[in-house]
C-alpha cells in the first residue's frame, strides 16, 4: 500500500531523486562499445544474436518496408497517428530559432547563425511493449530543425521474425515504421541496447556515424549514452517515468488514483507521488488506487512502483505543495485545482504541467503537442524537455575593421598578458604596427 506521510516528517533531502547506474552496468557497456568500435559490425551481429535472439539479414530496412509498414497498419489508427503528428508539429514550429546580425558599429559586425545538426540518431526501445510515440515526439523536432538525415534504431523482435504478420514487419513492429514514414525518417536499423548507441556513436561497416543520439532506453541505453557523450550529443539521461500531483478537496480522487498508477505501470521503479493539504482527501486516493490497481494488466509492476516508490504528502497548505513538487522536480506535475492557471507561476522545477483535472498525463504522453521527451529524476531544475533547439546548434561570428582593433587593442593585450599568453597579445601587436 501507498505510504502516507506528513509533511513535517520529510527529510527534505532526501526528496532529490537520484539516478545513479551500478557498476555492473557500467563495465558491461564499457566492454559493448569497445568491442562495436574494434569489431563494428561483426560484435554487432554477436551482441543482437546474444541479447535479442536473432540476426537479421540485413540492419537496414529496405525502403519497401516502411512502405509495407503503412499498409499492415489499422488504417484508423494511422490517421490517429496522423493527427497526433500534426499536433506535434504545430506545437514545435513555434520553437524555431532564427540566427542574428547586430547592426555595425564603429567597424565592428557581429551575429550568430544557428545551422541544423547534421544526423541524428534516434534510439526507440523494443522488448514487452511498442512506442510509435517515440518515433513521433523524437524525429518530427529533428524535422523541424532541418537534420538532414535521421536515423531509427530499434531492437528486433524474435517472434517478429519468426511471424511475418500484419503486427511486424522485418522483426520491427510496424506500428513503429509506420510512425516512421509519417514523421519523416530516413533510414531504420534493427539493432538494439548499448550496441546500437555504440554503433550510431562510432558507425560501422553499415551504420553511419550520426551526430547526435535522442530517445529513451533502459540502464544499459541510458548508460551507453552517458559514455559516448563528448563524442557525440545525446538529448539526456533519463531515469524512470515520475509524475507528481497537487489537488485539494475539489478534486475527484479516483482521477488522482488513475493517474498515478497510470505512471506507476511504466515500471517498477516510477515513483507517483500526490501532495494535498487534505487528510481525507489523501485517505480516499489511497483507498481508490488499491481498489484500480488489481484491475490492471500491469498490476505486478504498479503495484511494485505503488508500494516501493509512491507516495502520498501531506501538507499544511497548498503553497507549501508547490514548495515540494518545486524540490522533487517531477517529470510530470499535475495541478488539479480550481482555476489551475492561477498557480503556474508557482512552479519553478517541472518538465512538463497538465492543468485542470479533466488533462491527464497520457494527453502528453501521445496526442496534445508537446514533447513527452522529459527531464526525470528531479533533472527538470536544469534541463527542459526534447525541442527543435536540440537539433540545432549556434554559430557566432566576428569581424572587425583595422581601427576598430586599434581602438580596443590596449584592453586585449591587457588581458591578453594578465594571463600570461604572450602570443595572444602579440596575435593583435603584429596587426596595428602595419
Amino acid at each position: 500500500m501507498i505510504k502516507i506521510i506528513k509533511a513535517s516528517e520529510l527529510k527534505k533531502d532526501n526528496l532529490v531523486q537520484k539516478t545513479v547506474s551500478s557498476s555492473s552496468v557500467n563495465t558491461a557497456v564499457a566492454m559493448v562499445i569497445a568491442n562495436i568500435l574494434r569489431r563494428g559490425d561483426e560484435a554487432l551481429r554477436e551482441y543482437t544474436e546474444r541479447f535479442d535472439g536473432c540476426v537479421p539479414e540485413n540492419f537496414e530496412l529496405s525502403r519497401t518496408a516502411m512502405d509495407k509498414a503503412i499498409k499492415t497498419v489499422d488504417p484508423e489508427f494511422i490517421k490517429v497517428m496522423e493527427r497526433a503528428a500534426s499536433n506535434i508539429e504545430n506545437f514545435h514550429r513555434n520553437q524555431i530559432q532564427k540566427g542574428f546580425d547586430l547592426p555595425p558599429k564603429e567597424g565592428v559586425i557581429l551575429g550568430q547563425r544557428v545551422n541544423p545538426i547534421d544526423r541524428v540518431g534516434v534510439y526507440v526501445p523494443g522488448g514487452s511493449a511498442t512506442y510509435p510515440s517515440s518515433v513521433l515526439m523524437n524525429c518530427i523536432p529533428a524535422k523541424i530543425a532541418g537534420v538532414r538525415e535521421i536515423i531509427i534504431a530499434t531492437p528486433p523482435s524474435v517472434e517478429n521474425m519468426a511471424s511475418e504478420s500484419a503486427a511486424n514487419v522485418n522483426g520491427v513492429d510496424a506500428r513503429v515504421l509506420a510512425a516512421a514514414k509519417i514523421a519523416g525518417v530516413d533510414r531504420v536499423f534493427t539493432m538494439g541496447g548499448a550496441q546500437a548507441i555504440a554503433a550510431l556513436a562510432f558507425g560501422t561497416e553499415t551504420v553511419p556515424r550520426v551526430d547526435k543520439i535522442t530517445g529513451p532506453g533502459n540502464a544499459y541505453v541510458a548508460e551507453a549514452k552517458r559514455q559516448v557523450f563528448g563524442i557525440v550529443g545525446i538529448d539526456m539521461i533519463a531515469g524512470p517515468s515520475d509524475v507528481l500531483i497537487i489537488a485539494d478537496t475539489t478534486a475527484n480522487p479516483e482521477l488522482i488514483a488513475v493517474d498515478m498508477i497510470s505512471q506507476s505501470e511504466h515500471g517498477p521503479d516510477s515513483p507517483a507521488i500526490f501532495v494535498t493539504n487534505n487528510k481525507a482527501l489523501a485517505n480516499k486516493v489511497s483507498e481508490e488506487i488499491e481498489l484500480l490497481i488489481s484491475k490492471l494488466p500491469r498490476k505486478e509492476i504498479a503495484r511494485k512502483a505503488i508500494d516501493e516508490c509512491g507516495k502520498i504528502i501531506i501538507t499544511k497548505s497548498i503553497d507549501d505543495a508547490f514548495e515540494i513538487s518545486n524540490l522533487i522536480a517531477p517529470e510530470h506535475l499535475g495541478i488539479y485545482l480550481n482555476e489551475p492557471f492561477n498557480y503556474i507561476d508557482k512552479v519553478k522545477n517541472a518538465g512538463s504541467v497538465f492543468l485542470g483535472k479533466y488533462t491527464p498525463v497520457a494527453l502528453g504522453d501521445y496526442y496534445a503537442g508537446p514533447n513527452h521527451t522529459l527531464p526525470t529524476s528531479g533533472t527538470s531544475r536544469f534541463s527542459s524537455p526534447l525541442s527543435v533547439e536540440d537539433f540545432t546548434k549556434k554559430t557566432s561570428y566576428t569581424y572587425y575593421s583595422i581601427e576598430a582593433v586599434k581602438a580596443i587593442s590596449e584592453d586585449v593585450i591587457r588581458f591578453a598578458d594578465e594571463e600570461g599568453l604572450r602570443a595572444h597579445a602579440l596575435s593583435v601587436e603584429k596587426r596595428i604596427q602595419k
